[in-house]
């Protein structure tokens, strides 16, 4: 089983490290890394690059995490008892290689989206509640690292009540969660001071220019 779990973490972390954001932002020009957060991710994107570099970049980060799970269950461990358990690991991986890809200085984004393609492709039944508490908190408190970090909770609580009694699922899933509040921390205390960014603020980039005008501002 270890060599198992081996496989998937190494599989997830090579899918992983396919940076959308970075790679949309170079194709406009653009090093995301160098304005607003300096992430890679769908939120930066989003305020850096505009509404459709947002969703090329959440729809790419979702697949990446889709794809080597339906590798793992389809095609290198068809039938296997313990699939769901791997496929967990397979999309830690993935949400690994996005937060510290190698070839980015392990320097990434902050897994949320990746998280939540695992979660789709996991369990599609959870779906509509990740849906609904993303997009509610969003709409509530104008905070997308709230619906972030609420999301990333709402995991090991669907473990508990799918998979009651697996405690190396629980375990996993639980991971996941604290990896998802340790690239939040910054957020997370933003949030307490009452100084975080809120839902469709904007950051302006100049094109020509190699170095931000703007302080960084950390977001997902």
């Amino acid at each position: 089983m270890i060599s198992k779990i081996i496989i998937c973490l190494a599989l997830g972390y090579i899918f992983g490290c396919f940076s959308t954001g970075y790679l949309i932002g170079k194709l406009k020009h653009v090093d995301i890394r160098k304005y607003g957060s300096g992430n890679p991710g769908t939120t930066n994107a989003l305020r850096t690059l505009g509404a459709k570099a947002g969703a090329i970049t959440l729809f790419g980060d979702m697949i990446k995490a889709i794809l080597p799970i339906i590798l793992i269950r389809y095609i290198i461990f068809p039938d296997m008892e313990n699939i769901q358990l791997l496929i967990l690991y397979t999309g830690l991986g993935v949400v690994l290689g996005h937060n510290y890809p190698f070839w980015l200085g392990f320097k990434g984004g902050k897994g949320i989206a990746a998280t939540g393609g695992v979660m789709a492709a996991f369990d599609p039944y959870i779906i509509p509640f990740g849906l609904l508490i993303f997009v509610g908190s969003i709409a509530i408190t104008r905070y997308v690292s709230v619906g972030s970090l609420l999301v990333s909770v709402l995991l090991p609580v669907w473990v508990i009540i799918r998979y009651p009694g697996n405690l190396h699922m629980l375990i996993v899933a639980l991971i996941y969660m604290a990896l998802a509040f340790i690239k939040h921390h910054s957020n997370i205390k933003r949030l307490l001071n009452g100084t975080e960014n809120k839902f469709g603020q904007k950051v302006s980039i100049d094109i020509n220019c190699n170095h931000p005008n703007n302080p960084k501002e950390e977001n997902k």
